[in-house]
């Protein structure tokens, strides 16, 4: 929702894979939240130190808030939960709606959400980054084998 959990970790998570792939895809990766009220601030010190954990730097990214440009912009656009997915919905154009989805359901093909580690503990924060390395690896196979077109620009939204 703020930007400062899920979407900074699947933004780290998703840019390191393709880093670590050094294939001939290009993509624009970003991540953005419904709401504003974390914009400008840097991602939440347990997101930032579990992506380290696992030799992911999350530090330099600002949370921000979508913009209607995000939906011009980015050819998929994933929310993190349902509730996010149904505020995305709600100020996407029409033209654009097919460009939203949830991550769970585009990254493995179940509908189901990433939970907001915000108000647990550290674990959740691991829990987390499993649900989403192993959706962000899912997702990127997927982009590559070519079951799903796209120019390469892609956002994660919480």
């Amino acid at each position: 929702m703020g930007n400062i959990c899920r979407s900074p970790l699947a933004e780290g998570i998703f840019a390191h894979l393709v880093e670590k792939q050094q294939g001939d895809h290009h993509f624009v990766i970003d991540s953005s939240g419904t709401g504003g009220w974390h914009a400008g601030n840097a991602p939440d010190p347990r997101a930032v130190a579990i992506a380290k954990l696992h030799g992911i730097d999350i530090s330099g990214q600002k949370a921000r808030q979508v913009r209607p440009a995000d939906f011009e912009v980015f050819d998929i656009i994933l929310a993190m939960d349902e509730d996010n997915l149904e505020k995305l919905k709600a100020s996407c154009p029409k033209q654009h709606a097919h460009k939203l989805h949830l991550f769970g359901q585009y990254a493995s093909g179940r509908r189901e959400s990433v939970p907001d580690p915000y108000y647990g503990g550290e674990d959740g924060f691991q829990t987390v980054y499993n649900m989403l390395f192993a959706g962000c690896k899912s997702a990127l196979e997927k982009l590559e084998t070519g079951q799903a077109s796209l120019s390469g620009n892609a956002s994660s939204t919480i």
